[in-house]
């Protein structure tokens, strides 16, 4: 791999107000990232203490590169304390999730109701014949009943593999078969911008010729409808009496698998563990999100994706939070819909994406004038590069009049949890990521494995593994391997960074997504920050055609802010402003004003996709390094 040009320059410090660092759980970031490294099995060793075991266990780690195992003989079940524990420390009254549809509905549910239901639907599943290590599809809207299958699913043991309500047929029938599931829980519909979307007839189409699913358990909304020969009433499920114990678990076994959201290839069905899955995303919990016990936590995923897995379901839970969560569009009904919520409900911490950042940042701010945001201290982001004009936007409007932060994290299905961020005591850079976070070593290398000099972009590498990492790729250990073999003695993530002589990561894109302009290489997220930073631009993407002369010519594709018009005369001026931004090497050779872009279902830009179109190719013919 060449060189890898890094041309935003993002040097700009921000540090935290002080209401933030005062507050925060962990102040010493620098020590205990030391600790975390310098010893990392008596440091989550540590951590694990503050967690109920059944028994506890005999050693932290055994690392047989590149196979890990961690809190070895120890036995546990993560709802257990997601659920019992925080009864028993006296938050049965405490509500743990605060649930919100788009026509303005609420159902709140403290620790002591959400246990009281999970413990009848666990029974109710067992009466199915769902059995320890037994596979289950969930295929639910984002409502506390797909949370509570989740829940019920895990705390007999059995290994749940949610799928996002969105997903069409054949990636719904790709994932049953992968994980051989025995039960698919779904439901008659899901809502999204005031509209029904229908569910049942997808598991129904996916479900034609499989054999391996003895049950489809589902949920009607409002009125029951016939059942198949082989269907169940979700909703019977409750009907047994609470009390349906935790079913006790090695560290090691599985709690849940779940496929990336790769756009060809088949699925890639990442396996997660109930303890060291249970201890990482819990330390990060209480730490980068900086969690306590009177925040209300609003984070927007879904529970399809890993966000909504670590950061709704299970780490909140254990760490004993109030979390909201709500079904549908951000900006529906109207674009001040976040706004209304974070004010009644006073809303303290929010976990949202750089697409939903930029998405309210094409209303402008004019939304946000009527709201009271006092309560809000701190928004977190992942899910793709955060581009700087989005970082200031966000910080400028809705944070720093009252001593509000806004931090950066990156992270993978792979990965579990925070990887690499900003933690809420140190200053941020607006475009970069942040810091290796507390037992994570991280470097920019290149196809050798060495390290390239700081402020050189190279591949994104982690050394170590860590205890809320992935264990294998469910079925298909070889590939697991590769990520670990690519570049010998490290692990590969996929992604191409740049970390400057501070520390600081800042993530460029997928490997795959690198530019080649006239012989320099270029990330994608450079262009597309550059881009973003004019007052007319909402959100960009921008890929490489393939051209004989050049090897590459640079296309943008660029959606506008409300307001903004598109014209001849707004395209070159934006060229222009790259160029200005970014050097004179970086040449836009063609710009297309559209209103949406391709996105994956968890909201990442598909440049593939975009790629692919200006080839005339399929997309599929297009083969990643993700795959």
């Amino acid at each position: 791999m060449g060189e890898l040009n890094n041309l935003l320059q993002m040097e700009e410090k921000i540090f935290p107000p002080p209401k933030v660092q005062e507050a925060a759980n962990l102040k010493d970031f620098d020590r205990e990232y030391r600790e975390s490294v310098e010893d990392s099995e008596k440091f989550w060793g540590r951590v694990a203490e503050e967690l109920f075991w059944y028994e506890k266990w005999e050693r932290v780690l055994e690392f047989n590169y590149p196979w890990h195992r961690w809190f070895i003989g120890g036995k546990t079940n993560i709802t257990y304390n997601a659920l019992d524990a925080q009864v028993a420390k006296g938050r049965g009254n405490k509500a743990a999730f605060i649930f919100l549809t788009e026509d303005g509905r609420e159902e709140v549910y403290t620790y002591r109701m959400l246990k009281d239901r999970v413990e009848r639907l666990s029974r109710g599943l067992k009466n199915l014949g769902i059995q320890k290590g037994d596979r289950v599809v969930i295929y639910m809207p984002l409502t506390p009943e797909g949370v509570m299958a989740m829940l019920a699913v895990a705390r007999i043991g059995a290994v749940h593999s949610v799928v996002y309500a969105g997903l069409g047929f054949k990636a719904l029938r790709e994932r049953i078969l992968d994980s051989g599931a025995k039960l698919v829980i779904t439901a008659d519909y899901g809502y999204r911008r005031g509209k029904k979307v229908a569910l049942k007839p997808i598991v129904d189409e996916a479900l034609e010729g499989v054999s391996c699913v003895e049950k489809v358990a589902v949920w009607f909304r409002e009125e029951r409808q016939p059942l198949g020969p082989r269907e169940v009433d979700f909703l019977t499920l409750f009907k047994n009496p609470p009390g349906e114990p935790a079913e006790i678990m090695e560290a090691e076994d599985p709690l849940f698998i779940l496929y990336t959201s790769g756009t060809t290839g088949k699925p890639k069905g990442v396996l997660h563990v109930h303890g060291g899955y249970m201890v990482g995303t819990y330390y990060h919990a209480k730490t980068f999100f900086d969690l306590k016990d009177d925040d209300v936590f609003w984070c927007t995923s879904d529970i399809g994706w890993i966000v909504g897995h670590s950061y709704i379901v299970y780490a909140p839970l254990v760490a004993g939070a109030t979390t909201l969560f709500r079904e549908g569009a951000l900006d529906y009904p109207t674009p001040d819909t976040p706004w209304q919520i974070i004010e009644k409900y006073q809303v303290s911490v929010v976990f949202t994406a750089p697409t939903a950042i930029r998405l309210l940042m094409k209303y402008g701010e004019k939304w946000t004038e009527n709201y009271d945001l006092s309560s809000l201290r701190l928004i977190t982001c992942a899910g793709e590069p955060l581009n700087p004009e989005a970082w200031r936007w966000a910080y400028e409007n809705l944070l720093k009049t009252h001593g509000g932060f806004i931090v950066d994290n990156w992270w993978q299905t792979e990965l579990g949890g925070p990887t690499l961020g900003t933690p809420p005591v140190k200053a941020a850079k607006p475009g970069k990521v942040g810091f290796a976070l507390p037992g994570v070593v991280a470097d920019v290398l290149d196809r050798e494995g060495k390290p390239v000099p700081a402020g050189q972009g190279g591949l994104l590498c982690l050394k170590n593994p860590f205890p809320h990492m992935l264990r294998t790729v469910y079925g298909d250990d070889a590939r697991y391997e590769k990520a670990w073999r690519e570049i010998p003695g490290w692990y590969f993530t996929g992604d191409v960074a740049v970390k400057d002589e501070e520390g600081y990561f800042a993530v460029l894109g997928r490997a795959d997504d690198v530019l080649n302009i006239a012989g320099h290489r270029i990330g994608t997220a450079e262009v597309e920050s550059a881009l973003v930073s004019h007052p007319a631009v909402a959100e960009a993407a921008a890929v490489g055609v393939p051209d004989p002369l050049k090897g590459e010519i640079l296309k943008a594709f660029v959606i506008l802010k409300i307001g903004a018009a598109p014209s001849e005369e707004l395209a070159k001026e934006l060229i222009e402003h790259v160029k200005k931004e970014l050097g004179p090497i970086v040449v836009i050779g063609e710009l297309k004003f559209v209103d949406k872009l391709p996105k994956t279902r968890s909201g990442k830009i598909m440049r593939r996709v975009l790629k692919a179109q200006e080839m005339g190719v399929d997309p599929g013919d297009l083969t990643t390094l993700e795959e």
